[in-house]
């Protein structure tokens, strides 16, 4: 658009140029009336004459008169400045003497540009303008309906502002900072949680509970939690923005946490129980710090080689299922074959967690983290990605209690004794879509080794498989959904060997986001049943703090569910599980009971996802959910043989991102 823009300025300034000297020779010297169109569109730029030209001579009435000002930019520029183009340089001399600027003003860049990093090397003339930064080109401001640029109708060249985040701005990586390869991207996160539950509330001894004379094991469950995580995110790189990979890039991440939990019984927050049922903390930290270079091109395809060093996010599958973090690593990766294949290889030494936050602390944790990957897009059938995985966890042994003063390490069941879990898990999954049906799935096979096991009380060899697989359709607005789960359980507690599945540090979007099982850690008795943001009945202490146990319960989780668009901004989400134990012989070890049953009960959730502006600037979410117990879980939560009530939570959550 450009070339035809500068064509179509130059012939009308010839055009005026030769007017001008036609009524500056005729015998009158009366000046011509200006045209009609001049009360109603604004005047292009003047441009410099011709080398060699001759200048027009002046009225006598034009003689007396002050010379004009230059015209004012009136495009309302949001860095309120002009770039002057320069004449070359002489050769042989230095450039700073040669630069002289011109009449010419170039029309203000769309959005927030920014300051240009480029020198202007060279001029214009009377054919064409050289322009050294090829991100900032300008156009002016165009009010195309004459109403003053109302938000409901298309504006296309608008201009913007520092705080806009919806039209080019050079803080979000749209415009170089330095040159013309050098990006600078600032994105700002804040995420507010209200969140209240219920959760089965184990009692304290009677002579320190909140109802005196109450002999129940589990009382009162309800909890209210807040939690705001605000995040603010430097990256500066170096590449050709979204078009090629980055040649090295730096990024950090300051984050900041404050949440606050209430609960009806004493013991929750503290296990001393002096601090009531209130519990509030907060926690800074650097969650995000890592570097980033790009080894070699590996391909005319923009295939690459890269490795990134520092602590950095991490998902090894398409659901999360075995490690999904931010953490401390190097990780060597690139693509091949036009990114048809893309592969990782990464090394984590993890840092311990925030109990509270789920941020990371500067402590190192003693435990390794290896992972390998490769994906391959378009695998037998188009739109169809396949992966194979391997990931190996080595966590020493280790004394930890967590903030709030519980036993974070080892476990506590059994025989509370520090051990160390050596696993190696081998793993097949895919995602995407086989004609109109989309499918996603898992298999892992873990082995190896712990040294000695709490609720075993031995040294175990460990052999667990967890499998998964989601299918579902779109007709028009909606989408079906069914899926199943299952995760090993251990038949045989005290035989030496461990045959539940469990995790490394998964994070799952499996089984519905808004599900109760999903969300919630359910307490038995000092670890949990599940942990929140997985489905893996576990009996771990915590998801991001505990060690892996491979003596467990395991899981099948059967799933339907359906997601309406009612809205391009409004999502109805929608979820039915029905969940029953693998195995119950570890849990019956464990709570010392017997003939417990299988049937866990069923899982209902509803909610939905708000996106005011379309896009994932603005996100509402929220959701009720509700676990009514079968047999197995009233077993294990039984009021001396009351009726166990239906469990409920309810959150919402909005997010702001800049």
């Amino acid at each position: 658009m450009r070339p035809i823009w500068k064509l179509s300025r130059c012939v009308a300034g010839v055009f005026l140029c030769a007017t001008s000297q036609v009524r500056a020779d005729s015998p009158t010297g009366a000046a011509a009336p200006p045209a009609a169109a001049a009360d109603t569109a604004p005047a292009l730029p003047a441009l410099p004459p011709p080398p060699g030209a001759l200048a027009a001579q002046p009225t006598a009435a034009a003689a007396n008169q002050p010379p004009k000002a230059a015209p004012k930019d009136t495009t309302r520029q949001p860095i309120d400045r002009l770039l002057e183009p320069t004449v070359p340089a002489q050769p042989g001399g230095p450039q700073d003497a040669a630069v002289q600027a011109s009449a010419y003003a170039y029309f203000p860049t769309l959005g927030f540009a920014g300051q240009s990093g480029v020198l202007p090397r060279s001029g214009s003339n009377n054919e064409y303008d050289t322009v050294e930064d090829r991100w900032r080109t300008g156009f002016p401001e165009w009010d195309r309906y004459g109403l003053n640029h109302p938000r409901v109708f298309d504006y296309p060249y608008q201009l913007g502002r520092w705080y806009d985040p919806y039209r080019q701005n050079v803080l979000k990586g749209d415009y170089p900072v330095f040159g013309q390869h050098t990006f600078f991207v600032f994105t700002g996160t804040n995420s507010s949680l209200f969140e209240g539950r219920m959760i089965p509330t184990a009692t304290t001894p009677f002579e320190s509970t909140a109802r005196p004379l109450q002999e129940e094991f589990f009382q009162r469950p309800g909890q209210f939690l807040f939690s705001n995580l605000t995040t603010a995110s430097f990256e500066l790189f170096h590449g050709d923005a979204a078009f090629k990979p980055k040649d090295w890039a730096v990024k950090l991440t300051p984050a900041f946490n404050y949440n606050a939990l209430s609960v009806s019984e004493l013991g929750v927050v503290s296990p001393d129980v002096r601090k009531g049922t209130v519990r509030l903390r907060s926690w800074a930290t650097l969650q995000e710090w890592f570097g980033e270079y790009k080894l070699a091109d590996l391909s005319e395809q923009y295939d690459f080689l890269s490795v990134r060093a520092g602590a950095q996010p991490f998902t090894s599958d398409f659901r999360g299922f075995v490690y999904s973090d931010v953490n401390r690593g190097v990780r060597l990766f690139g693509n091949l074959d036009g990114n048809r294949t893309q592969f990782n290889l990464a090394y984590f030494r993890q840092l311990e967690k925030d109990t509270n936050s789920g941020l990371n602390t500067f402590s190192d944790r003693n435990q390794d983290v290896v992972i390998a990957n490769l994906y391959r897009q378009d695998f037998i059938f188009p739109g169809y990605t396949a992966s194979l995985s391997y990931h190996f966890n080595n966590d020493g042994p280790s004394l930890k209690f967590d903030k709030n003063g519980f036993l974070a390490r080892p476990d506590p069941a059994g025989t509370f004794t520090p051990h160390r879990v050596e696993a190696h898990y081998l793993g097949w999954a895919g995602d995407g879509h086989i004609d109109r049906y989309n499918i996603s799935h898992a298999f892992y096979w873990v082995l190896g080794r712990d040294s000695r096991n709490p609720i075993a009380g031995q040294p175990t060899s460990i052999s667990a498989q967890l499998a998964a697989v989601e299918l579902s359709y779109d007709r028009d607005w909606a989408r079906f959904r069914v899926s199943g789960l299952y995760q090993s359980g251990d038949g045989d507690a005290r035989n030496g060997h461990a045959t539940g599945f469990d995790s490394i540090l998964d994070q799952q979007n499996f089984g519905g986001e808004f599900s109760f099982w999903r969300r919630n850690r359910v307490p038995l008795f000092g670890v949990g049943l599940t942990n929140d943001q997985s489905n893996l009945a576990n009996l771990r202490s915590s998801r991001i703090q505990g060690q892996s146990n491979f003596v467990n319960p395991g899981l099948w989780l059967i799933n339907a569910g359906v997601d309406f668009d009612l809205t391009p901004r409004l999502r109805s989400i929608n979820n039915a599980n029905a969940l029953f134990f693998d195995k119950t012989n570890p849990l019956e070890v464990f709570t010392f009971q017997g003939n417990i049953d299988r049937f866990i009960g069923v899982d209902l959730s509803t909610g939905f996802e708000y996106r005011p502006r379309l896009n994932n600037n603005g996100i509402i979410l929220a959701g009720i959910s509700t676990l009514i117990p079968g047999g197995g879980f009233r077993q294990l939560y039984n009021d001396k043989g009351g009726k166990v009530q239906s469990l409920l939570n309810g959150f919402a959550e909005i997010i702001f991102t800049f």
